[in-house]
Formats: structure tokens, sequence, C-alpha cells
């Protein structure tokens, strides 16, 4: 089995019909069903049932179209994150949480864009769960995130923590904003525990999102309040766009780089390196 005979399932299913598919891939329907009968042939079941009215799946045919789709695209994936143009000699794919990139992620793929102008840069946004998985799998390098989880093929380090502060866009709510305009982000159980413990009020908001953008984008143009990382929102406040709570308290948000324990890729250790200059540079 090999990915053009993947590839020509796929178009099947995609046209419904042996024919389109033929016309489509520029083959002979000939050489369309000898594929398809040897990829039969391989899984042991057949795929499709042919009629007048055109081509569907079997119910193994179903089947069997979840793990070929995800064959291709993992095979694309390889392709762009393996392959390294001539013209570059090394290659790096890095991965953080979206809040990470603003000022400060950013700052550094700067840095090493004009420092290693040889390195071809992969740039990658996840959450903790995909990004961990893209460690153990090699198919990212280096990760940047709030809550990694100890594997013993990885290193956790401590990279740097933010603070997050309670702001609100309404000037007159600088006392304590109401729970009705609070927009809960989602920045982990432990984050999660303590708030629920200093201002259990705010324990069942309405509004619920995964990333401090969607967040904040909210609150600016609908009103409201929110635990946001000061880094993120103290232009905002010079602003005047946003106003923080003093009487609420503030919550400390420590983020991580992960890394390969035994890393194999020349270009992690410069990129650790300049990862924690830039975190000691940031003003968070």
């Amino acid at each position: 089995m090999d990915i053009e005979t993947i590839r020509t399932f796929l178009k099947i299913v995609d046209t419904g019909s042996f024919v389109q598919a033929s016309k489509s891939l520029h083959f002979t329907q000939a050489a369309i069903s000898r594929r398809i009968k040897s990829l039969e042939s391989y899984l042991g079941c057949k795929l499709f049932v042919r009629s007048k009215a055109g081509t569907t799946l079997t119910p193994a045919g179903k089947r069997f179209l979840r793990y070929a789709t995800k064959m291709l695209q993992t095979l694309e994936r390889a392709r762009h994150e393996v392959g390294v143009a001539p013209s570059y000699k090394n290659s790096l794919t890095i991965g953080g949480r979206f809040g990470l990139w603003s000022d400060f992620l950013l700052i550094w793929l700067q840095r090493m864009n004009k420092d290693f102008p040889e390195m071809q840069i992969r740039a990658e946004i996840g959450f903790e769960e995909n990004l961990m998985q893209d460690l153990i799998d090699g198919c990212l390098d280096i990760g940047i995130m709030y809550t990694p989880q100890n594997r013993p093929t990885l290193q956790v380090d401590w990279l740097l923590e933010e603070e997050l502060i309670l702001v609100t866009t309404n000037e007159s709510h600088i006392q304590m904003p109401s729970p009705e305009t609070y927009v809960h982000v989602d920045w982990g159980p432990e984050f999660l525990a303590q708030l629920n413990y200093c201002l259990p009020e705010y324990s069942s908001p309405q509004i619920i999102v995964g990333i401090a953008w969607l967040g904040l984008q909210h609150i600016l143009s609908m009103g409201g309040s929110g635990f946001f990382p000061r880094r993120l929102v103290q232009n905002l406040i010079k602003q005047s766009r946003l106003f923080p709570v003093p009487s609420a308290p503030s919550f400390k948000l420590p983020a991580y780089v992960v890394y390969p324990s035994k890393p194999t890729n020349p270009m992690i250790h410069p990129a650790l390196q300049a990862l924690r200059q830039v975190a000691t540079k940031t003003k968070l």
C-alpha cells in the first residue's frame, strides 16, 4: 500500500465515482480499479459498493476512511516539517500557547530569524494536550506552555512567571466588578482552584473562553472584566481602555519550556538560550 493508493481511495470518496476519480487523477478506470483492488486485498475487506447511481462506502470502507484521512494528513505534515529547503542548513519547530506569542515568543522569533538566517523555523499555536503529544511524537522540538505534564523522555524547565490581574472596561467598577460581567479565561486547574477560593462569586461565569485573546476582544467590544497577564494588558491600561481593580487579588501563572531530554536537533540549545534571555528581559 502506497500513498497514491490512499489518494485514489479518498478521491473516489470525494467524487462518489470511479469514473470521476479517474478523470480527476488523469488515470484510466482500469488503473483506478487495480489500485482499489490491491488496497482491498491488503486490508482483507471490500471498501466500495458500485452501482449505476455511483459508488458508496461499505461499513469497512467508512471505518477505513478515518485512517486514510489521518495517514494523508500525517504524511503531508511530515513533508512540511521534515523537509528543509536547500537554502536552509537547519530547521526548528516550536509551539506555544496563543497568549505566550504576544510580546514574548514573537520577540524570540524575530531574534532567532536575525541571529540564524540559515535556519528554517516553523511556529505553531496549540494547547497543552496537543503540544505535549507533538513533543512526544517528535513533531515539535520545543513547547512553551502553562501546565505541562511530566514525561520520561521530556525535560520541563521553568521559564517565566506571569501575573494575572483583574481588569475591567468600566472605570466605575474598579472597586470590584459584578460577577455578571466577568469573562473567565481557562488558565488551568490551579488558577481555577485559587479563583474559587478567593472569589467564589466568580465561580459560575456566563462566558468561558479557552484563549486570552478571545476573552480580551469580547470585553473590549461588549464590556466586562477578566483576569489577564499584566504583560498583555499593560498598554491597554495606559490607553485607558482597561482599568485594573486594586482590591482584587492577583495570581501567579508560571510558564514552562518543554523539550526532549536527549535532543538530537543541534538548534534546540541555542533556541533555549535565546528563550531564557528574552524571558529575562520581558517585562511581566
